[in-house]
């Protein structure tokens, strides 16, 4: 099969290669949208990223264009129009689990690095400052966790923090009942868990109900001085709303690996053309906020899972079976 593969990096393209025998892959450091669908003209299937949009009109030309396969190099698809795909008969299919343990390991060291001013002692260090009077952080034992969302990550992420010896509380549509099993995880409105939470870590997927689900109304019942951590995606948090709490120390720090307007900053090399967002500029200035380019994912681990799982769904595909990540 014919493969345009949007939106690849230095990181993916070589574990693609790696694993790939059955199809001819071309790939473009593009991101798809109204202005580069035209390239996928004469392929039968595209590979995405979450930077990738795929809205009614791009996914009308990817049809008109011969696109009959889409594969999501993620597990999350909030950008794309998946009623349109169905309707016009293009199939769609994602990695809906590549180890969750590189998230979730991911969030605990956003979290350490706050909490232990890690950052901070490295900028005096190299300044030969050696005092520690600012550098006072908390232990994690007896503090109470909140995990919003329960799924594979949330998971992962409730049993590193069970090991720390932390209390473990969860709002989720869905409790998970063999995490219950495993540690001691209390369930409880996502409200009361905002309110009791020493440090929160989202782990949800975005749709229309978790849109913008922590704002100025959230912020203001979370508990005072609470580390937040998102590794899951930037439109859950309201920015410019998370940016007024950390000013006021409502939030004491926060930990993130997305933000809401990442599309054109994250996975390219701005150094001679620094990011004019300046709600982003503002937010990665302030003294207690970590931010990474979306790197959470990135493990030998997580990227051999995506690199298979892509191409075992284009397998399927071409051998006109039912392909088992089909998201419609």
């Amino acid at each position: 099969m014919k493969v345009l593969v949007y939106s690849s990096h230095g990181f993916d393209k070589p574990y693609l290669n790696k694993f790939n025998k059955n199809h001819q892959l071309v790939f473009t450091e593009n991101q798809l949208n109204v202005n580069t669908v035209n390239l996928s003209k004469n392929f039968e299937a595209i590979s995405v990223f979450t930077s990738d949009d795929l809205n009614k009109e791009v996914l009308e030309k990817l049809n008109k264009n011969g696109v009959k396969y889409i594969t999501l190099r993620c597990a999350g698809y909030d950008n794309v129009d998946l009623d349109t795909a169905k309707k016009i008969g293009i199939k769609v299919a994602n990695v809906p689990a590549y180890s969750p343990n590189s998230v979730a390991e991911h969030a605990v060291a956003l979290l350490l690095c706050l909490n232990r001013k890690i950052l901070l002692s490295q900028q005096l260090m190299h300044k030969n400052d050696f005092r520690l009077d600012n550098l006072i952080g908390f232990e994690l034992k007896n503090k109470t966790v909140g995990i919003i969302g329960t799924g594979k990550i949330g998971a992962s992420f409730a049993k590193i923090m069970n090991g720390f010896g932390s209390k473990l509380i969860a709002y989720d549509i869905v409790e998970n009942e063999l995490l219950k099993k495993e540690v001691a995880i209390k369930y409880m409105g996502f409200e009361d868990v905002c309110k009791k939470s020493d440090i929160i870590s989202i782990h949800c997927p975005l749709n229309e109900n978790t849109r913008y689900m922590f704002n100025k109304k959230t912020f203001s019942i979370i508990k005072n001085g609470a580390v937040i951590i998102n590794t899951a995606r930037g439109q859950l948090i309201n920015t410019l709303d998370l940016i007024e709490a950390l000013k006021s120390n409502k939030i004491s720090a926060a930990g993130l690996d997305v933000y809401e307007h990442e599309k054109n900053i994250f996975f390219k090399d701005l150094t001679e053309k620094p990011p004019q967002d300046s709600v982003f500029n503002e937010l990665r200035n302030l003294p207690n906020v970590i931010i990474t380019g979306h790197q959470a994912f990135l493990t030998y681990e997580a990227l051999t899972e995506i690199a298979q799982t892509t191409l075992n769904n284009l397998n399927e595909w071409q051998q006109n079976n039912q392909c088992k990540n089909d998201l419609i």
